[in-house]
């Protein structure tokens, strides 16, 4: 595949490190290759992954970047911007998925690398910078970014077939078994397969996919209400569970194959909070497709209305929102440019999304700012997106 070529600050960043750290080699290369691979902002289709429903994400304009060359001794040196740290281990030394420390960030490359040669990939060792833009904990999947960065870099490096679905499903199986960390597919999928000016329109269940135009002349933006999930590892668990059991009520495999009049119609059998959990799941997986309906039709109004219907399904049916996710949203709304919004992500903290007209985003951006700041005391971090491709290799300079 034919590299593309990006103007980026990080890129040149991750290269100019990357010369001051490990030099040019015989051939004058400095270095070999550069991959990046982007975050992500789900529009709507939120905790329908996990029910084999369907989610639509977007790829955004922030990304991991890796810099790197080949070596010849099978091991990986990699040295992180962001962490200060350098990380080097030998490609023989993670055929094994023992003990480790999974909660840092080397911990995905050699997830990465445990998983490629589970599935029979002859890998070859490299040296190299990385650096990412994505915030961490936000919810916009700065960990799938960097799996698929990793994964992109290894193809690249080791001459592996590039298949984005196939690797995506490796890069959720290293954040299940090697990280720790009980992830769907979506994360992946989309920091794998994302589109310019496209959100992508997932099948959890088939992993089907679609690219999907977002409406013209508008913008996505990103409102972090510089708030972090506490909680949310139990509660997502007690999520999954009652959405498991309101699927067995209904004698489904799982609550994606409920439609709305099924639900209706025998909603009086469900206890309260089962019957609020499983009516997000059914309407949010509707209001998804609706919304891919809205998109092609350009349809923006349409599309911010199921936005603000999914938030309030999310806060009142699915009770995953919070006093600051709800105040940034409200925040939001009152701004004549803005179509809709909603929080996004597992909930609890964290950030929302807004669709806004794109000549206003910026002048949102600072009203919305103000708003919540003077509305909580904290001082929000807001990121104006566009739709960017996923995980390629990059032209050198």
């Amino acid at each position: 595949m034919q590299a593309q070529h990006y103007d980026d600050p990080l890129k040149c960043k991750v290269v100019q490190e990357f010369e001051l750290r490990f030099g040019r080699d015989t051939a004058c290369r400095a270095p070999a290759v550069v991959v990046r691979a982007p975050g992500r902002v789900n529009l709507i289709g939120e905790h329908t992954d996990y029910n084999d429903g369907f989610v639509l994400p977007m790829a955004i304009d922030r990304a991991v970047w890796i810099a790197a060359r080949p070596r010849d001794d099978r091991s990986v040196v990699c040295y992180s911007l962001d962490f200060g740290q350098v990380v080097e281990f030998a490609l023989d030394s993670v055929r094994e998925n023992t003990a480790h420390k999974r909660s840092e960030w080397y911990e995905y490359l050699k997830g990465v690398a445990w998983v490629l040669q589970q599935a029979g990939h002859e890998l070859r060792g490299w040296e190299g910078v990385m650096a990412g833009d994505i915030p961490i904990g936000a919810g916009l999947s700065s960990s799938a970014a960097l799996e698929m960065a990793t994964a992109r870099l290894f193809a690249a490096i080791s001459d592996l077939p590039w298949d984005p679905p196939t690797m995506a499903r490796l890069g959720q199986r290293a954040e299940n078994e090697w990280v720790g960390v009980n992830c769907g597919i979506m994360d992946q999928m989309i920091s794998a397969l994302g589109k310019v000016g496209h959100a992508l329109l997932i099948d959890c269940r088939s992993l089907e996919t679609e690219a999907v135009p977002l409406p013209p002349d508008t913008a996505v933006v990103v409102l972090d209400t510089a708030t972090r999930r506490g909680l949310v590892g139990s509660a997502y668990n007690e999520r999954r569970a009652q959405c498991e059991a309101a699927a067995r009520l209904f004698g489904v495999p799982a609550l994606r194959d409920v439609s709305v009049d099924m639900f209706e119609a025998h909603a009086d059998t469900l206890d309260e909070v089962t019957r609020r959990r499983a009516r997000h799941v059914v309407t949010e997986n509707a209001r998804t497709l609706r919304a891919v309906e809205a998109m092609r039709r350009g349809d923006a109004i349409a599309m911010g209305r199921l936005m603000n219907e999914s938030h309030v399904s999310l806060r009142d049916d699915f009770e995953v929102s919070s006093r600051e996710l709800n105040q940034m949203v409200q925040c939001a709304l009152r701004q004549s440019t803005c179509y809709g919004a909603r929080m996004t992500g597992a909930g609890f903290g964290g950030c929302a999304v807004a669709l806004v007209r794109a000549g206003a985003a910026y002048a949102f951006a600072a009203s919305v700012a103000e708003c919540y700041r003077s509305a909580t005391g904290i001082a929000p971090n807001i990121y104006v997106c566009a739709a960017t491709n996923g995980a390629e290799v990059v032209s050198l300079p």
